[in-house]
């Protein structure tokens, strides 16, 4: 499909009537908390999964909300005289918002779906139309330029990232702007680019109909449209990250071979960063043949940059081809030309000797320290979003541990974490347990087993006492050589400080 084959959008050059639109949708409650009262849980989930069918029977009524529920999110052409008495009908035809379907009846020319920001601001997405619900494979939408709304990995990178005061931002690859919207509540400065003008236009569409302005949106691939002088204190980006033969669709297709589009963003980024500024994308990677997948993201690391690498997921490559094929609503063609598809996509992974792709969070750091912390782990289990706070207390603790050798540590005073429960795991009678956990309840919720030492340790740090005095307390409790326990000891506290568990106070 061409993109001659998607919708004419609305005009970027008429704020007044975005921000008439804008008063109307919450006048009439058409925000993220009235959409979810009004459709009802399960009807709201559905829309995710490209269903549509309860939401439509939930909106079956005359009411202004209903009435914009099925003309901007579900596509429906609306009476004229009813959307007159809902919004500006007369300016919405003028700006391109609203088209004539038929003597009576008016239709929306893009998606607009309600999002709710974390502060309780009520902001719009816009995208092409069917790409609110579901996605391009929801609607099998496979034009080259289609732009779609907010989906999970937009909301995953809203919650990852480190949400701190900073005079200047980047989201790189903005596709309908979602990362731009969250960015310009505490940056100064925002700059949105894309390789693909239109999504540059939803972008400015997204941003006034969301009561926003001043960001500078750029035309051009990776940090093509940035000058060699610009530097950020925060650079996001929820790149086209698919590993794929070809570059078919531009919001999924970064065009270059295997991972290299997420390895070159992430090592061209470090260079583009303020000292302490942050760097944050959603990435894939390969797993080849006869290479550890955690040496692979080490290598990719700019230099001068402490780096926290976690993997999410892994899916071995048919399903991986299986999910984007389905993602592109390829499933739906014929039968031979699906399976030509998916036989193109194995045979370039077979060329290139991946058996696996991952999927998870970059997160840079700009410190220049002499010795650059690179933690690359994998970490499938529940988190807890929004994880900003959590991504910026890794490197809080990165720095302390730094600057802390096994002396100081012992000389410095713990706390634990306020989340943290200890447990003892074993046979039911047993006088002694088999082994011990620390149990986070919050953020990246880890879990950690500890020795005996290390549970008596975790246990009584309330920050009155030294680490080196708690520990000769326990040696004499169990019998032991106080200087061979202070001897092999830090290393175990310094990774419960490391993950979180333990909090310094001093």
């Amino acid at each position: 499909m061409s993109n001659a084959d998607l919708s004419p959008l609305p005009a970027t050059d008429r704020p007044d009537i975005a921000a008439r639109l804008r008063d109307a949708l919450l006048g009439a409650s058409f925000t993220a908390d009235g959409l979810l009262e009004l459709l009802g849980a399960p009807a709201y989930a559905a829309l995710s999964r490209s269903e549509t069918v309860p939401a439509l029977r939930a909106t079956r009524g005359d009411t202004p909300l209903e009435t914009l529920v099925r003309l901007f999110l579900l596509q429906q052409p609306v009476p004229h005289a009813r959307v007159a008495d809902v919004l500006p009908v007369a300016d919405c035809l003028e700006s391109g918002w609203l088209v004539r379907t038929g003597e009576d009846e008016v239709a929306a020319t893009a998606d607009v779906r309600p999002y709710g920001g974390p502060a309780g601001e009520d902001w719009f997405i816009v995208s092409d139309l069917g790409c609110a619900v579901g996605g391009a494979g929801g609607i099998g939408s496979r034009a080259e330029g289609v732009v779609l709304g907010v989906g999970g990995a937009s909301t995953t990178l809203a919650g990852l990232t480190v949400r701190t005061p900073v005079a200047a931002a980047l989201d790189l690859g903005t596709g309908s702007g979602v990362q731009a919207l969250h960015a310009a509540q505490h940056a100064i400065r925002v700059t949105a680019t894309d390789v693909n003008p239109r999504a540059l236009h939803i972008t400015a569409l997204t941003l006034a109909l969301s009561g926003v302005h001043g960001a500078d949106l750029r035309e051009g691939s990776l940090f093509e449209p940035v000058g060699d002088d610009e530097r950020y204190d925060l650079i996001v980006s929820n790149p086209p990250f698919v590993i794929s033969p070809g570059a078919r669709l531009t919001y999924r297709d970064g065009g270059m071979g295997g991972d290299d589009l997420c390895r070159t963003l992430v090592q061209q980024a470090g260079e583009r960063l303020n000292p302490g500024g942050y760097a944050q994308f959603l990435a894939n990677w390969q797993h080849v043949e006869g290479e550890e997948w955690t040496d692979r993201l080490r290598s990719w690391v700019p230099r001068g940059c402490d780096a926290w690498i976690v993997q999410r997921e892994v899916q071995d490559i048919t399903q991986y081809a299986e999910l984007w094929l389905r993602d592109a609503g390829d499933h739906r063609d014929d039968t031979a030309a699906y399976q030509a598809r998916y036989d193109a996509w194995l045979d370039e992974f077979e060329a290139r000797k991946v058996r696996a792709v991952g999927f998870g969070w970059i997160t840079l750091r700009r410190t220049d320290a002499a010795e650059p912390s690179v933690t690359v782990e994998e970490w499938p289990h529940p988190v807890e979003q929004p994880l900003g706070d959590t991504v910026r207390a890794h490197f809080d603790r990165v720095d302390y541990l730094r600057s802390h050798d096994d002396a100081a540590l012992l000389a410095a005073r713990f706390t634990l974490a306020e989340e943290v429960v200890q447990e003892q795991v074993g046979l039911p009678g047993a006088e002694d347990p088999e082994h011990v956990v620390l149990r986070q309840h919050r953020g990246m919720r880890r879990a950690t087993r500890v020795d005996t030492v290390g549970a008596g340790f975790a246990g009584v740090c309330d920050g009155s006492m030294t680490a080196g005095r708690i520990l000769d307390a326990i040696a004499q409790l169990l019998g032991e050589d106080p200087v061979a326990l202070r001897d092999r000891t830090p290393a175990q506290i310094r990774l419960l400080v490391e993950q979180g568990f333990l909090v310094a106070t001093g």
